[in-house]
């Protein structure tokens, strides 16, 4: 009977994605320009693709570029649960990238025009906007994770697609992420079902590596627990893939918590989490994702320091090419953008 419910769901879920994208390349729902170039970074499914980090990658190749940038978001899970608060991503953002403003909102259109306007920037990164059609943009990047990129095959809420694999054909450049956590073959199938999908769009081949532990404001090198004990815990969509980097780091993981995507902690949890420490041996490390970390902001939990894995997107192979697509953004030939 649920399994019945959710494939009727997913059915109308599925008609009305269709009807929506239809409408906006018949020209009847429109879609609003910016007075200066948007790039957007999105995928096909419901979190756990890895955004954040080829955000501030490509928010970093334009402040390299010496151009001013600012990032836009729905804001989903923020702080104060009113789009007001900052979110997760919108906080490791802004640590990593402190000189790029970061505007959340449901209206993107009308935070585009204050970017612009009231903040003098020059290019707009839009943070999870695949599906967000109402602002135009001059380059579309669309991130698969290789470990799970169809969000097992079904649309929401049977599955984690949130519009069909052919909507790949409006990408400009696709990102397969986390390779290095899927088996060679696995991506090389990937590659090729892509390349059938979108036969004139770059594919870009990419993992998320660790770049060093951070504690309130301390870094460590990467190898400073190795073959340590780990208590870990996180809040992402896609929760394995932290503690399979934490076991290829050459951590034990010996205790291990999950909570939801963009999770809000209350003092109960972290009530909760500091008895976890306390009842953990003494030469146990309690590890987390700086996306946890700039919520929680605790330098120790009980009698244990807690440190997190600041991670960055490392481009293994198509570097050149999506070099070549962000140069063509800062000199706004968008038209060449196009396949």
């Amino acid at each position: 009977m649920q399994r019945g419910g959710l494939r009727v769901a997913s059915t109308l879920y599925g008609v009305g994605v269709r009807l929506r994208n239809w409408a906006f390349e018949r020209g009847w729902k429109q879609s609003c320009a910016a007075k200066v170039p948007v790039v957007s970074i999105g995928n096909l499914t419901l979190g756990g693709t890895g955004k954040t980090p080829c955000v501030e990658f490509v928010a970093r190749f334009f402040r390299e570029h010496e151009r001013r940038v600012a990032i836009l978001s729905r804001g989903y899970g923020d702080q104060n649960g009113n789009g007001q608060g900052g979110n997760d991503e919108a906080l490791v953002l802004e640590e990593n990238l402190p000189d790029v403003p970061h505007l959340q909102g449901a209206d993107r259109a009308a935070l585009a025009e204050i970017a612009v306007e009231e903040l003098d920037s020059e290019i707009l990164v839009l943070d999870d906007g695949f599906q967000h059609r109402r602002l135009r943009r001059d380059l579309d990047v669309v991130l698969l994770d290789a470990t799970c990129p169809w969000g097992y095959g079904h649309l929401f809420p049977r599955g984690l697609l949130r519009e069909p694999p052919r909507s790949l054909r409006r990408a400009h450049v696709i990102v397969l992420t986390r390779c290095d956590q899927a088996p060679a073959d696995d991506v090389s199938r990937l590659r090729d079902e892509v390349g059938r999908r979108a036969p004139q769009t770059p594919i870009l081949e990419t993992t998320h590596q660790p770049a060093r532990w951070v504690n309130a404001g301390r870094h460590a090198p990467l190898d400073s627990f190795h073959g340590r004990p780990a208590a870990a815990f996180c809040g992402l969509g896609n929760p394995e893939a932290f503690r399979r980097t934490l076991e290829g780091m050459g951590l034990q993981v010996v205790a291990w918590r999950t909570y939801p995507d963009h999770h809000r902690y209350t003092r109960d949890d972290i009530e909760s989490l500091r008895t976890w420490a306390r009842e953990l041996p003494a030469d146990t490390v309690m590890a987390t994702t700086q996306k946890d970390l700039v919520k929680i902001r605790l330098d120790r939990l009980a009698d244990k320091e807690l440190w997190a894995l600041r991670i960055q997107l490392q481009v293994q192979s198509g570097r050149e090419e999506l070099e070549r697509k962000l140069s063509l953004v800062i000199s706004h030939q968008s038209l060449v953008i196009s396949h």
